[in-house]
């Protein structure tokens, strides 16, 4: 799991093909932001689940970008050039010290950050997920079923 209750993939797949329409549009490299969009949450660690005590700049945030980036070249060295390691390396910022350098790098930093925010602009699924365990219990729905069910109507619009 990723954000509420989508896989890294279904996250990683969305950024990537999103970004990818937009460059195309825009006349951007198209092709680094959709190879970029997919690799840009490359990690190996979870930490949803993690009990693991780390120091505040160790966290996932400030941490997966660059673990990304370390999985991204040793899984797939032929893809990747300067444009797209920016793009992974980067995307977290402001929590990167250090600005993307390259346009696809902004888009993805901004796809990213819209598709993981993306349940606030709906404000009865924020209710429901704020209120969720009343209601889960009001209709006996099962947790894992009753976010899958949310998430589903936000990405299917």
């Amino acid at each position: 799991m990723h954000h509420i209750g989508e896989s890294v993939y279904e996250h990683t797949l969305r950024v990537s093909f999103d970004s990818y329409k937009i460059a195309k549009k825009v006349g951007w490299d198209y092709k680094a932001a959709a190879i970029g969009g997919i690799l840009h949450d490359f990690y190996d660690k979870p930490w949803q689940t993690s009990k693991e005590k780390t120091p505040f700049l160790k966290k996932h945030g400030f941490v997966h970008a660059e673990q990304a980036r370390k999985n991204a070249l040793k899984y797939f060295p032929e893809k990747i050039n300067p444009k797209i390691e920016d793009i992974i390396k980067k995307h977290m910022f402001p929590l990167n010290k250090r600005p993307p350098k390259y346009k696809e790098s902004w888009l993805i930093t901004l796809v990213d950050k819209a598709d993981s925010i993306d349940f606030l602009m709906h404000p009865s699924i924020l209710y429901r997920l704020f209120f969720k365990k009343e209601i889960i219990e009001a209709k006996k729905v099962n947790k894992r079923n009753f976010i899958k069910i949310i998430t589903s109507k936000l990405h299917n619009k």
